[in-house]
């Protein structure tokens, strides 16, 4: 019987294994027309204004809205300040149609060290498949005072799209923990269970191979950890050089905004240039609050992408040292039952369970490295599509600004 979430045919899921050349964009899309899952079709030629370019593109949380029956979102942070601690929670809010929940709506409120407890205990209890990552508990660059309201709202956005994917994945959303994680008043009861329900998959997954080195890795399996070499490699350097330019305007908006009130300071002394050295001022202001902004959206929306995704190849390389670890306890096996023709009637059937097992992880990583893929170009063409949208409005601002105060600066016709 196919595992479930393997696809039809070796076939159909060759594309998603090769790695491409366009890291953000894989031949396979660029050669064809673009469609969103739901069939809307996506225009790429180049849009006749900037207010186009993000509405032709239709948002992933609005995408099969008819076939979901579960919705949880995170959001009303709240600050709770205690004698021996301080931190945040979230509303979590769950509605849906499922049998397996008790009641149609949940609201419950969790803290980070809760969503990390789930994500523990999905990687413990679901080691064949890719578990999406938590924003980092303290490391956000740039940004000093957790408590901030910058920093929560960043936070919540990552903490929103982590359960997400988790709700979206045919597997995980369907997982113990997940429901536990979503209805339980009190998590900490399930928290103090530990290893308990553990699940002996998770369990052998952790404690085989001991010493033993794995042969080979299958060219497929071998051809995603080159591809997530590269692409870690490459969105990496991307996120450094976008920090750099980002701490860059931001030194730059600090100056703009000394060297504005200047002009206006001058305009005082000079009575005939008083007119256009204040239009002068009043320009660079404009231009300061569109920098601004670009900035603002640069940090909140485009770089914490950036970050996900690289921590996105670091959960699916981890997924394919598992995969190797069973690999590798198969082929011990094999060699075993060669060392031992004594106990050969036990072996096969071990050996046979422990191919399954092989079976299963391999099938379970090429589907979720599938819809890694898909969500990552969907992912990526909104980022980007937004990026250049944010650039053009604040060029477009700044263009404005600067035409304003060309009539303040032509001759004037003298009056006679």
């Amino acid at each position: 019987m196919p595992h479930p979430l393997a696809t039809s045919s070796s076939e159909e899921m060759g594309p998603a294994l090769t790695p491409s050349p366009d890291l953000l964009l894989p031949r396979s899309i660029a050669d064809k027309d673009l469609s969103l899952p739901n069939g809307t079709p996506v225009d790429t030629s180049s849009p006749a204004s900037s207010s186009s370019l993000l509405n032709r593109l239709q948002l992933d949380d609005d995408l099969d809205v008819e076939t979901r029956d579960l919705f949880v979102t995170v959001d009303d942070p709240k600050k709770h300040v205690c004698t021996m601690e301080t931190y945040i929670t979230y509303r979590v809010t769950t509605k849906t149609t499922r049998a397996e929940f008790d009641l149609p709506e949940y609201s419950v409120r969790r803290r980070y060290q809760d969503f990390d407890w789930l994500r523990n205990k999905l990687e413990e209890s679901q080691p064949t498949h890719l578990i999406p990552p938590l924003p980092e508990k303290f490391v956000v660059k740039g940004v000093v005072d957790r408590f901030s309201e910058e920093f929560v709202e960043t936070r919540r956005k990552a903490l929103d799209k982590f359960l997400k994917r988790i709700t979206d994945h045919p597997v995980l959303s369907f997982n113990e923990h997940f429901n536990i994680f979503l209805t339980a008043k009190d998590l900490n009861a399930y928290k103090k269970q530990g290893m308990a329900l553990l699940s002996k998959m998770g369990e052998s997954v952790k404690y085989v191979t001991g010493g033993y080195k794995l042969r080979s890795r299958p060219l497929e399996f071998a051809a995603i950890g080159d591809y997530l070499d590269t692409f870690s490699l490459k969105l990496g350097t991307i996120d450094r050089i976008a920090q750099r330019i980002i701490k860059e305007q931001l030194e730059y908006l600090v100056e703009l905004r000394e060297y504005g009130p200047v002009y206006s300071t001058w305009g005082g002394l000079e009575v005939e240039l008083s007119e256009p050295l204040e239009g002068v001022s009043a320009c660079i202001g404009n231009c300061c609050t569109a920098l601004e902004e670009l900035s603002e959206d640069m940090t909140e929306d485009f770089l914490p992408v950036l970050r996900e995704y690289i921590l996105y190849a670091e959960s699916m390389k981890n997924v394919l040292k598992k995969r190797d670890q069973v690999q590798a306890e198969y082929e011990a096996k094999l060699e075993a039952v060669v060392l031992k023709r004594e106990d050969r009637p036990k072996v096969p059937a071990d050996v046979e369970k422990c191919q399954d097992r092989v079976e299963c992880f391999n099938a379970d990583l090429k589907a979720d490295m599938e819809r890694w893929q898909n969500n990552k170009r969907q992912d990526f063409r909104q980022l980007l599509m937004g990026m250049a949208d944010k650039n053009i409005q604040y060029y477009e601002k700044c263009l404005t600004a600067w035409e304003s105060i060309i009539p303040l600066l032509q001759d004037k016709p003298e009056t006679k």
